[in-house]
């Protein structure tokens, strides 16, 4: 024999029911099934609703009445579809509908009473409550025998007997277990049908099981019969790996022990109220977890011993949300017994119920978790208490610290697995997730952890990513800037999202576009086919707005990544860091403006744990200054930097001879994307300077962009030129003067190389004329070249050699420091 208990919402609606009986249909051709039904959907809140408006003289209590009756009415129609058709069909529809409309005008009275007499006490309420059960088991029983299924209803009032403790009664489990045996003895119907949640007193009069109530009765009758199985049906396949409305990942458990489904249940796992079910547990009678919508679904089963499958030892991650947390501290308390006595009698006789305790070893606090709406209540009477000792600054007031939410790792093979804690802790600590206190029982079943709220998602996420998914890491990316080179990154990404997730376990999600005009920001990802036009529509773009939309949606692994030459871009790298997002730049101006903010960032990175990676910033996807910090990582010094590192200038000094004009090849830069908008940002040298600072402050010198010595070429009525095309006009007047550059490097067979040197502390850019024989010699291209002179390569450099402009090799750079940090 099996015991099936339907939840609310599995009999919410006609088309639900339908379910219910096609599953009661098919298991009772195997066995006899005993069948706990609750009220319709709903129906309980509506019932009190329609109580408390009567209670207080609010006639609108009539309106809430008659969406009852609607409710029910719209279910009976939906079972009962064309009884016209049917005259047998027909007088069981009018027979049902007589019997529900009279049960439902008994309500009515009982509402009517209510209101006049303006008193609802718990005995009424027990008798109120008692329709919604009543009335879906009638109405299922008549649509069951409607349908040819053998049935019998038994009210379960006569069956399951309590004290008069009303709203929350304690059952005689003497009479009850005496009552379902006789009864279920002399059944013989293949299906017998109960309402769930009702009971009745010694004396007669209705009461309730309180808070999961139909569970409770469902189990009652489970362990009065030592049934095979106790079935219940809801709306979810089973007991999630943790709450599937934050975390999509999320994965029915197959199967746990008795004693993990009470820790999950109690840490928010709503399926489940654990002391409904303390009949089943002590019988070890099965309980297994289905889902009414999608009954092929395999559900989660509950037993006393589970197979041990090698799996994770962490069967779930909860939470409960709505926790404040109370501190009593002081230096009186070392040493002192009573204490913990005082402190937890007072709470006990306010009937504040403490949901975590925590106590550091030198007895100087004891911290303990409750619920938000019993804090200020708690604080009070523990602070009336304990006044004489505050008084004497003994203790401090008791401190309170609401907004909170409790997160728990739960397992029985937990204690058995070392590092369980330390995989939890690391994991919210590198996603910024502060801890406010920790629990741990001696049984390592749960580790319990209180956050702020607003952690909670990203807290889920992370940790389920560690413990259950298959390694694969979801990196979150909030990009500013897609022009040129942000679009060319955005098709990277869609390019090799599904390579690198197979072959590098790395989910790479773009969660926030930006550009100077507008900014589309999506929790859920943004749909990479359609991004132009999500980001066209989308809305006025801020940098502060963009920054607090990342910090809102507070997303696991986020990296924020800047692909303009925008200081005001740069300034925001802070903000970004002390939320623990990590900062990929392209943008050189934070790495090369004052050694002060350089600085900072660097101690950000650090202490946030935030990686601040900035690889384009010198020679665009070459692997310059990742090299570089491998070597001085593994203790060597860098003495001396020779570099060509403007791919721009090397374009513009290998197109420009004496058969062209120099304004023609810059212009042929510009166009081709080579230079910035205005060609002088390049042209000035100032770019090569702030990237051979970021060497030099890399190998460790502590230079500012002023102590560097610049050599500039260009004259100075194109440097001082009012608009980019005045400009151009100054390099045709100047063509003379730029040709004799190149005449001079000519006659002496050498090329002309924008160069930066550092050697020992000291730095400067400039024209060089390039002798032949030389390393810079045959550079082409847009190529640039680095020459790492150290003491391990004091004449012989090392020599980091390539393409160091254009938009697909920078992409591909900013593209490879994400995978840095996604491999961190």
């Amino acid at each position: 024999m099996k015991v099936l208990k339907f939840g609310g919402t599995s009999v919410g609606s006609a088309e639900n029911i339908n379910k219910v009986i096609s599953i009661l249909d098919q298991q009772s051709k195997q066995t006899t099934i005993a069948v706990v039904v609750s009220a319709v959907g709903g129906i309980t809140d509506k019932l009190l609703e329609a109580a408390n408006l009567a209670c207080d003289k609010n006639l609108d209590y009539k309106q809430t009445y008659n969406k009852i009756w609607s409710i029910h009415n719209a279910v009976i129609e939906g079972l009962f579809l064309n009884p016209e058709n049917d005259k047998t069909l027909q007088k069981q529809h009018d027979e049902l509908h007589e019997l529900i409309s009279d049960k439902l005008e008994a309500l009515k009275s009982l509402l009517n009473g209510i209101y006049l007499i303006n008193e609802l006490s718990p005995k009424t309420k027990d008798k109120l409550l008692s329709y919604g059960e009543i009335l879906s088991s009638t109405i299922i029983y008549h649509t069951l025998i409607s349908r040819q299924l053998s049935t019998t209803l038994k009210n379960s009032q006569e069956l399951i007997i309590t004290d008069a403790n009303f709203n929350n009664a304690t059952v005689n489990f003497e009479l009850t277990n005496a009552n379902i045996s006789t009864f279920f003895n002399s059944n013989t119907n293949a299906i017998v049908l109960l309402p769930g949640f009702v009971s009745k007193s010694v004396n007669g009069d209705m009461t309730t099981l309180g808070r999961g109530g139909s569970d409770y009765t469902a189990a009652i009758i489970a362990a009065a019969l030592d049934v095979e199985e106790l079935q219940i049906w809801t709306d979810v396949s089973g007991m999630y790996t943790t709450n599937p409305k934050l975390v999509k990942q999320a994965a029915p458990i197959v199967e746990l022990s008795y004693q993990e489904a009470v820790e999950l249940s109690h840490f928010g796992a709503k399926v489940l109220y654990p002391p409904t079910v303390m009949p089943v547990l002590k019988k070890k009678i099965p309980i297994v977890i289905k889902n009414t919508m999608d009954p092929e679904a395999i559900g989660t089963t509950i037993t006393q011993n589970i197979k041990s499958n090698g799996d994770s030892p962490v069967k779930g991650i909860s939470n409960i949300e709505d926790i404040a947390l109370l501190t009593l501290q002081g230096n009186g308390m070392v040493g002192v017994p009573g204490f913990s006595k005082r402190l937890f009698e007072t709470l006990a006789q306010e009937k504040i119920n403490i949901i975590l305790i925590t106590q550091s070893s030198s007895e100087h606090s004891i911290c303990f978790g409750i619920s938000n709406t019993d804090a200020q209540r708690a604080k009070e009477v523990i602070d009336a208490v304990f006044e004489y000792e505050i008084a004497l600054q003994k203790i401090d007031p008791i401190v309170v610290e609401t907004d909170l939410s409790i997160i728990a790792v739960i397992g029985d093979k937990m204690k058995s697995h070392q590092g369980i804690s330390g995989k939890m802790f690391s994991t919210l600590g590198k996603n910024n997730v502060n801890i406010r206190a920790i629990a741990q029982g001696a049984s390592e079943r749960n580790i319990s952890a209180v956050i702020h709220k607003n952690d909670v998602k990203k807290a889920l996420n992370s940790l389920h990513e560690q413990f259950f998914e298959i390694k694969t890491k979801q990196i979150n990316l909030f990009i500013t800037g897609v022009g040129n080179v942000g679009e060319r990154l955005i098709e990277q990404i869609k390019q090799q999202k599904a390579y690198v997730k197979e072959n590098f376990k790395i989910n790479l999600r773009i969660a926030g576009l930006s550009n100077s005009r507008t900014m589309v920001v999506n929790d859920d990802g943004i749909n990479l086919k359609d991004w132009k036009q999500a980001l066209q529509h989308g809305e006025k773009a801020s940098l502060e707005g963009f920054f607090q939309h990342a910090k809102t949606l507070n997303l696991r692994n986020s990296i924020f990544i800047d692909i303009t030459a925008n200081e005001a871009v740069a300034n925001c790298y802070a903000n970004y860091l002390k939320e623990s997002i990590a900062v990929v730049a392209c943008n050189k101006i934070a790495c090369s403006g004052p050694i002060t903010y350089y600085n900072e960032l660097k101690q950000l990175s650090r202490q946030y744990s935030a990686s601040l990676l900035f690889e384009t910033n010198v020679g665009a996807g070459l692997p310059v200054i990742d090299t570089l910090g491998h070597l001085i990582t593994s203790g060597d010094k860098v003495h001396t930097i020779k570099a060509v590192l403007s791919g721009s200038l090397n374009f513009i000094f290998n197109n420009f001879n004496a058969e062209t004009t120099f304004h023609d090849v810059v212009k042929q830069a510009q166009e081709e994307g080579y230079t910035e908008p205005d060609p002088r940002i390049d042209l000035s040298g100032i770019d090569v300077a702030r990237k051979v600072l970021i060497l030099a402050r890399e190998s460790g010198y502590a230079l500012e962009l002023s102590d560097l010595k610049t050599d500039n070429f260009l004259t100075d009525s194109a440097m001082n030129a009012a608009s980019v095309s005045d400009f151009f006009d100054t390099l045709i007047k100047d063509e003379a003067y730029y040709q004799g550059l190149f005449k001079s490097a000519e006659d002496k067979n050498c090329q002309l190389k924008f160069v930066a040197e550092f050697n020992n502390g000291n730095a400067k850019v400039g024209l060089q004329e390039i002798p032949e024989g030389h390393p810079f010699y045959n550079l082409k291209g847009k190529d640039n070249i680095v020459m790492f002179y150290t003491q391990r390569y004091p004449e012989q450099p090392m020599i980091i050699k390539g393409a160091g402009a254009g938009a697909d090799v920078t992409a591909s750079g900013l593209f490879a420091d994400i995978i840095r940090i996604a491999n961190n």
